[in-house]
């Protein structure tokens, strides 16, 4: 099969139609694929066509229903060597989440802690694994939605974070570590692993008590403001201090504990970049604070965004830049709304943008995938709050050197790295 053969090259919603259908025809990667496709901006398909392009993708990731209990009992049986019974005191039989590729389940141990216990659906391994190597197919209809993509480098990127997000022993170091780092902060929590029942298909981790994305939604503006700030903070924290990208925000994977602290749950989806690739991002983040157009283009070249720099002038790139991080690059108090992300995405990511050719002659460079995603993700979320801060001056304290802290919350951190050195 050779992907969208038969059709109009000129007729961008069939090429978008039979990329979800190629999709949908997987049976374990297309969720993890589509919800990486959910956040990269098709800029051949209409514009009052694409957010429906898009939700049609973000739905294959909960296409999988929550698998019955005794349908887990064995695989459960083969990774923790006994059964459920002998293993904990108790295991509730309805899962209290459910992912992409897993559902978690609440449980007792026998010496009494409360604990999550985060299971892989049965044969989704195998299943994603025949996916990625047939993903090729659907790169010919990709490219021809979104012209600047690099789809091999796309392509390279989700079958490595892929296939590390079905190895929970990769997640439980992911997590290990993580929990070791923010041990004792001030406001942010990750729940302890339990690496003795811990396999490659079964996660076994504190249980944490707290309220869900849907409850702080609704809370005031202060207590808003406060949580979307934890959020942020820890972001661009791990970036900043570990060069962790955590590159799944989802509004799922946050409780708000009764002590006031966040909890923070998934690290599935992680990478660590390299210390000279941080650095010229920093750079990047500097020179268009500082308004050097020149500094920008040679940035955007040196790490790869531009294919053919001699294509752009520097005014041209440094106007893009500045408008795609408005609301982080430009000082002053901003709440934020649905609305105003809505807003924000299509003037600097659709066809309406003045920067839309440019853009369609551009690209992502491979390290910079998970970084744009929780970068664009974490914005959402933001904006869902309905959260004000000055977030271009939480921004400065990560991407200029010796930034002082400019809130209550930012001396807490700074305090607790501080510390940490």
């Amino acid at each position: 099969m050779v992907a969208g053969a038969a059709l109009k090259r000129d007729d961008p919603v069939a090429v978008a139609d039979q990329l979800v259908r190629q999709l949908g025809q997987m049976k374990g990667a297309a969720m993890k694929i589509g919800q990486v496709l959910s956040t990269v901006d098709f800029d051949l398909v209409p514009e009052d066509q694409r957010e429906e392009f898009k939700e049609r993708l973000a739905a294959l990731r909960d296409q999988a229903p929550p698998v019955p209990r005794k349908d887990l009992d064995k695989l459960l049986r083969q990774d923790l060597g006994a059964p459920v019974e002998r293993v904990f005191a108790e295991f509730s039989d309805e899962p209290v989440a459910a992912a992409s590729i897993g559902q978690v389940h609440r449980a007792r141990t026998r010496d009494g802690r409360d604990v999550a216990v985060k299971v892989q659906y049965p044969g989704v391994a195998e299943a994603v694994d025949t996916d990625l190597r047939n993903m090729s197919m659907l790169f010919p209809l990709v490219k021809r939605l979104a012209p600047g993509l690099d789809v091999r480098a796309l392509g390279d990127e989700l079958r490595e974070r892929i296939g590390e997000e079905l190895d929970y022993e990769v997640e439980a170091q992911h997590q290990r570590l993580v929990a070791r780092l923010y041990r004792g902060h001030p406001y942010v929590k990750v729940p302890a692993v339990d690496t003795e029942l811990s396999t490659r298909r079964v996660l076994v981790s504190e249980f944490v008590e707290g309220v869900g994305f849907g409850d702080v939604k609704a809370r005031p503006e202060a207590e808003r403001d406060r949580f979307a700030e934890i959020v942020f903070r820890f972001f661009w924290g791990l970036l900043s201090h570990e060069r962790l990208v955590a590159g799944d925000p989802h509004p799922g994977n946050y409780l708000l504990c009764p002590d006031g602290r966040v909890c923070f749950l998934d690290y599935g989806l992680m990478r660590r970049i390299d210390a000279v690739y941080q650095e010229e991002e920093r750079e990047l983040a500097r020179a268009v604070i500082d308004g050097d157009a020149a500094r920008v283009h040679a940035m955007l070249a040196r790490t790869g965004y531009l294919p053919d720099p001699d294509a752009f002038t520097h005014d041209q790139v440094f106007e893009q830049i500045s408008a795609a991080g408005a609301w982080f690059f430009v000082e002053g108090f901003r709440r934020l709304d649905p609305e105003f992300v809505r807003v924000h995405m299509e003037e600097t990511g659709s066809p309406r943008s003045p920067h839309f050719d440019q853009m369609r002659r551009q690209t992502i460079p491979a390290q910079a995938l998970l970084l744009r995603r929780m970068e664009g993700l974490l914005f959402s979320v933001l904006g869902e709050l309905r959260a004000g801060a000055d977030w271009g001056a939480l921004m400065r304290e990560y991407a200029l050197p010796d930034a002082a802290p400019t809130t209550p919350m930012g001396v807490e951190d700074a305090a607790f790295w501080a510390a940490r050195r």
